[in-house]
Order: structure tokens, then C-alpha cells, then sequence
């Protein structure tokens, strides 16, 4: 057993969240965390709202509330979406906890003594119009490396080079279009040049990436300069230093206490779990392993800013150092980083109606006929365009008329023709041979969500289905009953066929996974769900927030990820259709909508 941490982007509580993320970030993260469980590793799947940042201020403001206020209906609104979505969260909290600021605090605390925060004056983008600090990612312009119109403040998506948004030619803001006013402020700075070192001898040891990934991140390193770790905002985790503290304008950048998040919300989880140090052995224990799950615009923060931070927090730079009271932190495994997901050939925009919410999507649809989607045709490795016509086809062409109606017709010759699962005679060569094609989808599909091949995954794990019906075609048993021994034999077999294919298919369809454990007569939890939680705030009684969590173990341990006998005897009844088959007409009542919102 290894101790597997699931990190999970932390999605942005200014508003709901679109399929475009969840494409990203939840569907594949929930899919390895499952698998690696039924593999018999320890996995601690942990993110949460981050709530800090301009947007939520601009935000707060346009809708006429505190910023807190806002945080607080969006974390509920996201919270039951990834929550209907299946998503296997041990905890899902947010960044405005007391938790959350004692961590991120002492982080800054020892990376500071360790010399990597340098003090140093700069010129900060401000909106003239409001007096607020414009961050980097709410400044576009044209980059002055490679002359993309695009560029954000940050960095260039086109080239993938670090920017500083006084650099951007023609630099408008983002917000309301205005030229941003550049003033003179004092800020703590990340000395990222005193990692290029160890990231770069890092990432040599970084085997199995995606090469979009690996590459993206190893280009980053020919441009490599300080990074503002603090802001003039008033909103945010306070500067935990001697006369900073106290002062109202300068909180820690977002992006320094988001991805932080990771760490704090695995301490929230012990500390709620009642061993409080329980955390460490995925945090401390260099044989633990760290998967981080998110889009490939947040790829900088995870191969370079947050193992900078984790190194820092070590003493692991050229200035030395000595870890802080969280001890030496382990640096990520892989950054399993999605490309981005388009709809009907336009790019996501919320503020321009181009979007399609979580919600939306799962109060018209079944979850996991859009899981299926995002694993069988994601935005893996590249840009891909979500179509309603595309959704419509997988769903009725692959999950009901392939998946569905092998576990329909199994259900209803088995209850028809015994009522229950019959046992089985002396099995002939195709019977053998269909056993052995699902026995060995287990290792295929298994070694390939690990690797983080998901698409290829489902593709096997579907062959196996087709393998399956293919089967059902040619030993035709509606043709036995002349036969009782050889049906019995036949359909034993399909059975434990099918339980087998829907054993490999539970990380990526848990709730229909469920449905098909039930249909084929069996009894208790077998795909976990999570379930919302309201708690109180560890270090604050006075607040309360829902959080999602879980046990994932089911009522009698984790279902293996290996085949399981089916058991002769189980009664079987006349089954239900596991997937619903969708109209037509809906691929033009969606265009509809689309049109509608812009």
C-alpha cells in the first residue's frame, strides 16, 4: 500500500463553475483517486474554494455584498455541484478558514527566514478609475517576447515566458478595458532564480509526464525572475511580519496562500479525523507519492511556484535553510495538467453567455453520461470542442446501446430464464477466452489510469464491453433453452463478465456503477458517493461552512480492482435501464440555450 495524495485544483468562488473546469480538474482527479483506492492505496483527495484575490472583491461589489458573502454563496453553490457530480473528495474545504491562515502563515514565516522572500520596492498596476491593485492575471496586452495580443500580466499562453505586466505593450485592463496606472509599491518577492537549480534537477527525474507538461514546464526555467508574493489589497491572508501585520492595504498574493491550500487542507482533514498528524504520512514520507490535478493555464504553479515554495519552505535553494515545524515537504510526483475543453467551436466565456454550468449540465443529464464524455473524449493531451451532438452520439451510440444494453439483456435472460445467477457447467473455449479478455482489461486499464491515460483507458475498458456483447451474439443464448446446462453455463459467464467490466468502468461511471452492482443482485455500498458535511470552524466557533467528504471504503472495504465470483443463487429481477437515451431534439434545444445567453 502506497499513500497516494490527490491534489485538486482549487476552483475559483466568484461564481458557479462551468463544465470547462470540471473537465479539467474533477472528472480526471476523481477517476485516478477511485482506481487507486480499488488498488489498495491509501488516498487522501483533498481542494476547496479559494476565496481571496481581486475578482472576489470586483465581484462583491457589482453584486452589492462583502466579499466574505460572496465566497460564502458560491463555496455552497460549488460544493453541491462537485458533490452531484460524484466527486470523491476525503475534504473539500476553502481558503477562508482559520486553518487555512495558520498554514499559509507559517509557510511565509519560514520561507522568509530562509532568506527566499527579498523585500524589495516595484511598480504595481492600479486601476485609475477605482485606486485598486489591478493583479497580474486582470492585465492583458501584447507580449513583448513573441508579440501575441493576449498576454496576461503574468505570462504569455502563446510563448509560455514569465511576464511582469509593466512589460506588456499596449497593457489594458481586463476588468473594464481602462490603461492601467503603474505606481511605485513595496512587496515581498519569491527568489525564484534560487531554485532554478533544483527544479531543473527535479524535473530530470520527472518519468511518465505528459510532454506537453514536462516540456512547458522545463521551458519555464530559461526565463526565471522574483515573483510578487504580496499585494496592495485588503483582502487576504495579512503579512505575518512586524510591520506588516497590522497594516490593512498588503495581504499575501492569492496564488501564494491558494496552492498552499493542498497542504493546509490535508492538516484540516487530520485534524478533523482526530489524529491531527496524520497528514504527514502524505506530506513527509519521501515513498509517499503527490499527483496535483488542474488546467494547463495554472501548469506555472504547480511545476515551478509551488515546488519553489515547498524547496524554499526545505532550505532546498541556493540559500540554504532549515525546514519550519511541517518538516521537509515532498515536492510533487506529476502535475497532471488537462488542456482546455471549447464548446461549439468558441471558447468558454462566462461573460459572454458562452457557457454551460455544472448544474445546468447535471439537472438535464445523468452525471455519468458527461463523465463518460470527459474520459472517452477530455481535453487530455489537446484542445478539444464539447458538441451536444457529440455528447448525444457517445451516450446513445457507446453508453446506452453498448454498456446499457449489455447489462439490461444480461439482467433480464438471467431473471427470465433462472431468477437467479445460474452456475455454471464445464465452460468451452469462447467461455474461457471471454473471461480472460475482462481479466486482462483489469491490468490494461488499470496501468493506464495510473499513468494518467484516462481516454485510453476507457477506450479498453469499452473494447472489453464490445468483447462482451460480441460474445453475447455468438453463443445466442435465447437459442439454449433446449439446452438448460449449456444457458446456465452461457449466461453464467456473461454475468460474470459483465461484473467484471463494470468493476474496471466504477471510476469513471460510480453512480451507474452502483445501478449495474444492484441490477446483478448485489446487496450494499459498492461505488462510494461523497456527501456535504456542515461543520464549524476549527479555530473560529462562530463560523460554519459544508464541506465534502466521504468514506470510500463501502460497507464491507474498498471493492478490489479484480475480478470478484459472482455468486450462483443470487436472485436476479427483471432490470431497469441503467442509462437514459436521449432525444434528438435536444442537440437543438441546447444550441437554443447557448443562444439565448449571448
Amino acid at each position: 500500500m502506497t499513500h497516494i495524495l490527490s491534489a485538486v485544483a482549487w476552483p475559483y468562488a466568484n461564481g458557479p463553475r462551468h463544465i470547462g473546469h470540471v473537465a479539467g480538474f474533477g472528472v480526471p482527479s476523481d477517476v485516478f483517486s477511485r482506481h487507486m483506492r480499488m488498488a489498495g492505496h491509501d488516498v487522501l483527495m483533498v481542494s476547496g474554494t479559494d476565496e481571496h484575490g481581486t475578482p472576489i472583491l470586483v465581484q462583491a461589489e457589482q453584486e452589492g455584498v462583502s466579499p466574505q458573502e460572496l465566497a460564502d454563496r458560491y463555496n455552497r453553490v460549488i460544493v453541491e455541484d462537485l458533490t452531484s457530480l460524484g466527486l470523491s473528495y476525503d475534504l473539500f474545504t476553502r481558503t477562508t478558514t482559520g486553518n487555512h491562515y495558520a498554514v499559509v502563515q507559517e509557510m511565509f514565516r519560514t520561507v522568509h527566514k530562509n532568506g527566499y522572500m527579498v523585500e524589495k520596492t516595484t511598480m504595481g498596476a492600479i486601476s485609475p478609475s477605482t485606486g485598486r491593485t489591478l493583479p497580474d492575471r486582470f492585465i492583458e496586452g501584447t507580449c513583448p517576447i513573441c508579440g501575441y495580443d493576449g498576454a496576461r500580466g503574468d505570462q504569455c499562453d502563446n510563448c509560455g515566458n514569465q511576464l511582469d505586466p509593466i512589460d506588456l505593450k499596449n497593457p489594458r485592463s481586463r476588468i473594464n478595458g481602462e490603461t492601467p496606472k503603474f505606481v511605485e509599491s513595496n512587496h515581498f518577492f519569491l527568489d525564484l532564480p534560487a531554485f532554478v537549480d533544483a527544479l531543473a534537477s527535479w524535473l530530470e527525474t520527472r518519468n511518465g509526464w505528459r510532454p506537453n507538461v514536462l516540456n512547458f514546464s522545463r521551458n519555464l526555467l530559461d526565463d526565471v525572475r522574483p515573483r510578487a508574493m504580496t499585494r496592495d489589497i485588503d483582502w487576504g491572508i495579512p503579512v505575518p511580519l512586524d510591520g506588516w501585520e497590522g497594516n490593512p492595504s498588503k495581504r499575501l498574493y492569492v496564488w501564494f496562500d491558494a496552492v498552499i491550500g493542498y497542504l493546509s487542507a490535508s492538516i484540516e482533514w487530520a485534524r478533523r479525523s482526530g489524529d491531527p498528524e496524520a497528514w504527514r504520512a502524505w506530506w513527509t514520507d519521501p515513498d509517499a507519492r503527490s499527483y496535483y490535478f488542474m488546467g494547463k493555464d495554472n501548469i506555472t504553479f504547480h511545476s515551478q511556484i509551488w515546488p519553489a515554495e515547498l524547496l524554499a519552505y526545505d532550505g532546498g535553494g541556493s540559500r540554504g535553510g532549515a525546514p519550519g515545524t511541517f518538516g521537509s515537504l515532498q515536492l510533487p510526483t506529476e502535475v497532471v495538467s488537462s488542456e482546455f475543453l471549447n464548446v461549439e467551436g468558441q471558447k468558454f466565456s462566462s461573460s459572454r453567455g458562452v457557457v454551460i454550468y455544472v448544474r445546468d449540465m447535471l439537472a438535464r443529464y445523468q452525471p455519468d453520461a458527461f463523465r463518460y464524455y470527459v474520459a472517452a473524449a477530455g481535453p487530455e493531451n489537446q484542445d478539444v470542442d464539447f458538441t451536444w451532438e457529440s455528447f448525444l452520439s457517445r451516450t446513445n451510440d457507446e453508453l446506452v446501446a453498448g454498456w446499457g444494453n449489455l447489462v439490461n439483456r444480461t439482467a433480464s435472460m438471467v431473471a427470465k430464464n433462472f431468477g437467479e445467477i445460474p452456475a455454471a457447467g464445464e465452460l468451452a473455449d469462447v467461455d474461457r477466452d471471454i473471461l480472460a479478455i475482462t481479466n486482462q482489461a483489469f491490468a490494461t486499464v488499470g496501468s493506464a489510469i495510473e499513468a494518467n491515460r484516462q481516454r485510453h483507458a476507457i477506450s479498453e475498458a469499452m473494447r472489453a464491453v464490445s468483447e462482451v456483447n460480441r460474445y453475447v451474439s455468438e453463443t445466442q443464448p435465447w437459442k439454449l433453452k433446449t439446452d438448460p446446462d449449456r444457458l446456465a453455463t452461457v449466461l453464467h459467464t456473461t454475468t460474470q463478465a459483465v461484473s467484471d467490466c463494470n468493476t474496471i468502468l466504477a471510476p469513471f461511471l460510480p453512480h451507474s456503477a452502483q445501478d449495474v452492482h444492484t441490477t446483478l443482485g448485489g446487496i450494499g455500498t459498492f461505488a462510494p458517493q461523497p456527501r456535504i458535511e456542515e461543520v464549524t470552524d476549527l479555530d473560529d466557533d462562530s463560523r460554519e461552512y459544508p464541506v465534502i467528504t466521504g468514506d470510500y471504503r463501502g460497507e464491507s472495504g474498498f471493492p478490489a480492482w479484480e475480478s470478484r465470483p459472482v455468486v450462483p443463487g443470487t436472485p436476479i429481477g427483471k432490470p431497469t435501464p441503467v442509462f437514459t437515451k436521449l432525444d434528438d431534439s435536444i442537440v437543438e434545444e441546447e444550441l437554443e440555450r447557448l443562444r439565448e445567453r449571448a
